[in-house]
């Protein structure tokens, strides 16, 4: 067997070359899930300390983290979990200075010390500084979300996503919309991707870019387990992957050592008035639309064992009711003996259910190890797919289930961290008929009943293996904060299609609706399998050149063995059959030369396509 490589539209060899960027020192972006705090420290006339302590400790866990400063007095503390820390740094003969901080997801910050000599070695005495943040730019065009806006902002839908508008450039789909997928710029949805805890949503099989975004009415996380995300649109650096236009990268809550909860409920009854009329049933008078939706569900997060295991666990539901309406067509006056359109009239309900779940457990057993093992589940139905002059009879109910598990261990040293990384997922998208055992009948213009025809199941597997190493404070013509990392994701893809696998007859005026003039019916396989292994690698330096100047530069390679599944050929007997039915039809009369007979040719034999 010969084994082919496909390079993806959007992740070439190299991915976008060597990318190298000027920036100011200050909140330049790290990856994925986590931040990092860096800066020098200096001693009176802004002399270099080398070998000064710097340790940051996170205030709800009470984790510590610790490295030195380098002969340049530069330190770095990367992979830092998103949330407040006391940055504390210590030097023999030289005051202890403490700063109360927040770092936010991808963030890293510039956070310099200016220690003051002392005779002696205080104990017990700390100088709490004021931190002095630099407004600066960075080579990364993105937008923090906080966990305050997150929770503050009004979101009718409670779609972490919806707050993405408050990016430039994010557009992003309307209330009640049921494509809930977001794009950036003029590029469409399919160019994006989410990452959570540094696990990829990618959709590989269906548009959308974002696994169940391309047809759901639902959310694709629970609001309550998201602490904060950023927004990135332009620039990002070469450890992302699979995207071209816009990435989110979000970052879950974790329990801390004080037990903490929350619950909600939201509704809108039918018949509110807050439920929109339109103008023609306004003038009629007409009562509200039967609309309702119900939104519940609640948080919990706490400490197992004081300062070294936390629990993080929530639930939301999300039930919709939405009125469609049905009604025959212009030809009603037409329908045939036997044919009453108006029983099928009336309105019906378009009902919506959706459950969200997360938990999350994060063990620390000591400074240098951590650990995060989670679990998101989602589960939704949507009966939808009537409506006009399409029957209730011939509605489908559009089911989703995406069900992810991701597991991470930090491994941190006093200047290297190790970042390994194990997901996998689950997705199936399944629209099925409400009703599979009545054969539809299309009286086009008039009404179409009986069941749908089309039963469709997509189904996509993901397990990820992933491992990143930093290394700080290396010094050559200035400091470096040196990353790379590799990727390998196993993936499986199962398309079935049941195009019209439940015959439809259609009648229309010119035989008086009495007997059909056609039957639609599909036939054969309707099921395609591919497997497909994606790889990544990348290296990227974050180059200090004195402490007004940063170089991002990077470098990123990926590849695929299947994008497509081309190993498929179609069956021999397949082949047979079409070849000798079509036989005549395939073969065509070739010119040659002025008084010489035609030559008859094959058509498919010249493209290449027979042997």
């Amino acid at each position: 067997m010969i084994s082919r490589v496909v390079l993806t539209s959007f992740t070439r060899m190299v991915l976008g070359g060597v990318a190298v960027f000027a920036t100011t020192a200050g909140a330049v972006l790290a990856q994925t899930s986590t931040g990092s705090i860096r800066g020098y420290v200096r001693g009176p006339g802004s002399t270099p300390m080398p070998g000064a302590i710097v340790t940051a400790r996170h205030t709800e866990m009470n984790t510590t983290r610790g490295t030195n400063s380098n002969d340049a007095g530069f330190y770095n503390l990367p992979g830092l979990r998103p949330g407040s820390y006391e940055l504390t740094v210590r030097r023999l003969g030289a005051a202890p200075q403490t700063r109360t901080i927040r770092v936010l997801i991808g963030q890293t910050l510039d956070i310099d010390f200016e220690l003051s000599e002392t005779a002696i070695t205080l104990t017990g005495v700390e100088v709490v500084a004021d931190l002095v943040r630099r407004e600066t730019k960075t080579s990364e065009v993105g937008s923090n979300v906080t966990q305050e806006q997150i929770e503050e902002l009004p979101s009718r839908d409670r779609n972490f996503l919806d707050l993405t508008k408050l990016a430039p450039g994010i557009n992003q789909a309307p209330v009640n919309n049921d494509q809930k997928k977001f794009s950036s710029g003029a590029q469409p949805a399919d160019f994006v991707n989410v990452f959570v805890d540094g696990a990829s949503y990618k959709n590989d099989v269906l548009s959308g870019g974002v696994a169940g975004q391309d047809a759901s009415r639902g959310n694709p996380f629970p609001q309550g387990a998201v602490q904060e995300f950023r927004v990135i649109t332009q620039n990002f650096k070469a450890e992302y992957q699979k995207a071209a236009s816009a990435i989110i990268t979000a970052t879950t809550k974790s329990g801390g050592n004080t037990w903490e909860g929350d619950a909600f409920f939201n509704t809108v009854g039918k018949g509110a008035s807050f439920v929109a009329r339109d103008p023609i049933a306004v003038r009629d008078n007409r009562p509200r639309p039967d609309f309702s939706r119900i939104q519940a569900g609640g948080s919990l997060g706490g400490p197992i064992q004081r300062d070294r295991m936390f629990f993080f666990g929530t639930y939301e539901l999300n039930f919709q009711n939405t009125p469609g309406d049905v009604f025959p067509g212009g030809n009603a006056s037409q329908a045939p003996p036997g044919l009453n359109p108006q029983q099928y009239a009336g309105r019906f309900t378009q009902e919506f259910k959706q459950h969200l779940g997360f938990g999350k457990l994060t063990f620390t057993p000591s400074d240098r190890n951590t650990f995060d093992v989670s679990a998101n589940i989602r589960a939704e139905s949507d009966v939808r797919g009537f409506g006009g002059s399409t029957s209730f009879e011939s509605a489908e109910d559009v089911r989703q289930q995406i069900y992810t598990g991701v597991a991470n261990w930090r491994y941190t040293g006093s200047r290297w961290l190790n970042e390994l990384q194990l997901s996998g997922q689950h997705y199936r998208w399944n629209p099925e008929p409400l009703n599979e055992e009545t054969i539809g009948r299309n009286y086009i213009d008039i009404i179409r009943i009986g069941g749908r025809d089309t039963e469709q199941r997509f189904t996509q597997n993901r397990i990820s293996l992933r491992n990143d190493v930093t290394r700080s404070a290396l010094q050559w013509a200035g400091d470096h904060v040196l990353k790379g990392g590799v990727s390998v994701d196993f993936l499986t893809y199962e398309a079935t299609k049941f195009f019209t696998g439940n015959p439809v007859f259609e009648f229309r005026t010119q035989e008086q609706y009495l007997r059909p003039f056609q039957v639609r019916f599909g036939f054969g396989q309707p099921t395609q399998e591919a497997n497909n292994t994606q790889f990544g690698a990348y290296v990227q330096d974050d180059w200090s050149i004195g402490e007004k100047l940063v170089l991002n530069l990077g470098l990123r390679w990926d590849i695929e063995t299947n994008m497509l599944n081309n190993d498929y050929v179609t069956p021999q007997n397949i082949r047979d059959s079409l070849s000798n039915i079509l036989d005549d039809s395939l073969y065509v009369n070739q010119f040659v030369g002025v008084g010489q007979p035609f030559r008859r040719v094959n058509t498919v034999q010249q493209l290449g396509g027979l042997s």
